[in-house]
């Protein structure tokens, strides 16, 4: 009789956990479908702004901006500085594991030891303590986005690196996230933020190709007012790969936790079914035993 209690304990744990890890399955479903929505509208608006740019910038002749040439004059020893986004939430799977991995080697690529040089920034409360385990210094968490990063905020922080570029305090900017490219795929991704590189235009037998334009306004008030736009537009598009990629993520860890409850309630009821049935047997033999005996 204990053994079949302590089945039928198990088998009602396991259904509690299931119904939580279904919930969750469906939330981040939910969540999935709206960050989507957010990050594909806006990618052709931040890649058709970065092509435009990067056009005007390698046609433009002689003209340069801080923000791809850097700063006239910079500090000596100016540190980069290094954004890594992480999540707030667990239960993703492998979603932190996978951008803590990336920055930690490409620390080690670009430092050569720990601690590395230059400035680590956070956002996320599962990275902090990842970092703090292995002795890498943070010198400024950002908690002021959450799950849905506005743009008002994104700009701001954009506008914080443009500012700090251009008076020659940083000497540049690169984020650690996850991008995502399709529901069945993410991938982490180191991208250089500032300062920002022009492709240069090139014909179809790899020579530069020269294109005249003529520009009204002047390129170097076009450059002064599309470049900022450019840096904080992919700041942004950043931040919501990073969401959507999280909670896809989230998405298939309870799916997967889901199913895998799905299954052990089966096995449990399985065991439980023979325990009963051997513990039926039992007491017919015992009934019957009893009765011969008597007779």
């Amino acid at each position: 009789m204990g053994k079949t209690r302590e089945i039928k304990k198990r088998i009602k744990a396991v259904g509690n956990i299931r119904r939580i890890t279904k919930t969750m399955q469906m939330i981040a479903t939910s969540k999935f479908a709206r960050a989507q929505a957010a990050a594909t509208a806006t990618k052709p608006y931040t890649e058709g702004l970065f092509g435009l740019v990067t056009e005007l910038a390698s046609t433009a002749g002689d003209v340069t901006h801080p923000l791809i040439t850097g700063p006239a004059s910079r500090k000596k020893d100016a540190p980069g500085v290094t954004l890594v986004i992480t999540s707030d939430r667990g239960l993703c799977g492998p979603y932190n594991a996978s951008i803590l991995r990336t920055a930690m080697q490409y620390l080690r690529s670009t430092t050569g030891a720990m601690p590395p040089t230059g400035q680590i920034e956070l956002v996320g409360k599962k990275g902090a303590g990842f970092l703090r385990y292995n002795s890498v210094a943070v010198a400024k968490q950002h908690a002021q986005f959450g799950d849905k990063p506005s743009f008002e905020k994104v700009e701001a922080l954009a506008q914080d690196y443009i500012d700090r570029f251009i008076a020659g305090e940083i000497a540049w900017v690169r984020v650690i996230f996850m991008k995502f490219i399709s529901a069945g795929r993410q991938s982490p991704e180191t991208l250089q933020l500032l300062p920002l590189k022009p492709i240069k235009a090139e014909s179809a037998d790899g020579k530069s190709v020269g294109v005249s334009y003529e520009f009204s306004p002047p390129a170097e008030q076009l450059l002064g007012d599309l470049l900022p736009a450019t840096v904080k537009a992919t700041l942004f598009q950043v931040f919501n790969d990073a969401i959507v990629s999280e909670h896809v993520a989230r998405m298939v860890a309870m799916k997967a936790a889901t199913d895998a409850a799905g299954k052990m309630r089966k096995l449990y009821t399985r065991d439980f079914n023979r325990a009963r049935q051997a513990q039926i047997t039992t007491e017919l033999s015992e009934i019957i035993a009893g009765a011969a005996a008597l007779g």
